[in-house]
């Protein structure tokens, strides 16, 4: 983690659960961490979680990804006061319950552009730092074990359109891949894939069905250390972390 000291990580999705735990984890290792969110009095809170020494490694921005305005302001300030992005972390997710044949299309097209259109958003403006300054980033996108297999816990399949969303960050993943080396860059892209995550995101229907198969946020936390820490010609493309025993 030596070469990433003092570097700047961007976290979108920062005020709860996996986010939050990214935040405080890369602050501890020396980074200095933008967290993107829209209850940001929840991201200034995760300050007096840290060390007394690195608080002032956090800086709070409010950022809705799923509007261009707002990540573009985001990003504006974040490049004006340090310069660049590093790296970045996709993590804001939106799930919503619902039969995709007959549930509200505002939710279908919030869940699409938060998982979806908001990783594009960022991911542009954070490549765009990173070319130009030819430096070699790395972008993470938190992905789901839903983005490789259609996950429906039992009963009235109600995932609806989020399956579908991660697949799309499945493929957008290999598409940076290609990207990221077709253009001439030494930027990384790493999709992790979490299992049950013991998050405000699982509805309390299924966790009867779930039980104690469930993972913590700081499980997923390790994996993007872990995959940011690797030598520079080491890319991990895919994790897959699901808890012992999980029945998906």
């Amino acid at each position: 983690m030596e070469r990433w000291q003092n570097k700047v990580a961007v976290v979108t999705g920062a005020s709860s659960g996996i986010g939050a735990a990214i935040v405080k984890d890369l602050v501890e290792n020396g980074l200095q961490v933008v967290g993107l969110a829209r209850r940001l009095e929840r991201v200034e809170a995760l300050r007096k979680q840290l060390s007394p020494k690195k608080q002032g490694n956090l800086t709070a921005l409010p950022c809705d990804v799923t509007n261009l305005e707002s990540v573009n302001e985001a990003f504006d300030t974040i490049i004006t006061k340090f310069g660049g992005i590093d790296i970045l972390v996709n993590n804001a997710g939106c799930y919503k319950q619902g039969q995709l044949v007959n549930m509200n299309i505002a939710e279908v097209q919030q869940v699409l552009q938060t998982n979806v259109m908001g990783v594009v958003h960022c991911t542009q403006r954070s490549f765009k730092s990173m070319k130009e300054r030819n430096f070699p980033g790395h972008v993470i996108l938190i992905n789901s074990v839903a983005g490789h297999g259609v996950v429906s816990p039992g009963g009235i399949p109600d995932t609806n359109i989020y399956c579908p969303s991660k697949f799309a960050i499945t493929a957008i993943t290999e598409i940076y891949r290609q990207e990221f080396k077709g253009l001439g860059t030494k930027i990384k892209v790493t999709s992790i894939s979490p299992g049950a995550v013991d998050t405000e995101i699982i509805p309390d229907n299924a966790r009867p069905i779930i039980g104690e198969n469930i993972l913590k946020a700081e499980d997923i936390s390790s994996g993007v250390v872990y995959a940011i820490s690797t030598p520079p010609h080491v890319q991990i493309h895919e994790m897959i972390i699901k808890p012992l025993g999980e029945i998906f």
